[in-house]
């Protein structure tokens, strides 16, 4: 769904993005409304599914999560039901931070957060390699971190 975004819109979700604790005040003040018209206008992004969950994002590292991995994930076919299986093992592990299903080479591309590479290969080898659907897993761990944002670009 698209939605007919002004110029005053795009400011209020690319501070929402930055900082997503603002008091509805200092929005308001920040995009040059009062309090009611920025209120009505935040409500209409929320409405309209622009805004979507508030979320603290923690800092993996300082609670002991230090291994990121990037998993390429082959299904042994396409069938609806092995799909489904899989679908349901990513959705039940908090380790696997996103899921994409890719074209090229491997069917899906996991990003998985873990304390070590032991706690990896325990996730790999105890819950992933044992979903039927899955046939085969590479995968690459991040060295280093050159960008790392949740801030999507906005028009203008």
């Amino acid at each position: 769904m698209n939605v007919s975004l002004d110029s005053t819109d795009i400011r209020i979700l690319d501070i929402f993005q930055r900082e997503g604790r603002i008091s509805s005040q200092a929005l308001a003040e920040r995009v040059g409304l009062s309090a009611s018209p920025c209120w009505r206008r935040v409500r209409k992004l929320e409405k309209a599914g622009v805004l979507g969950a508030d979320v603290t994002l923690l800092n993996p590292a300082a609670i002991g999560l230090n291994v990121i991995a990037i998993a390429n994930v082959s299904l042994e076919d396409h069938h609806p039901d092995s799909v489904a299986d899989f679908d349901r093992m990513v959705k039940a592990r908090d380790e696997i931070q996103e899921c994409h299903a890719t074209s090229g080479e491997y069917d899906y591309m996991l990003k998985v957060i873990c304390a070590d590479i032991a706690a990896y290969d325990r996730l790999l080898s105890g819950t992933i390699m044992r979903c039927r659907a899955v046939h085969q897993v590479n995968t690459s761990f991040v060295l280093r971190s050159t960008k790392q944002t949740t801030a999507l670009p906005l028009p203008g």
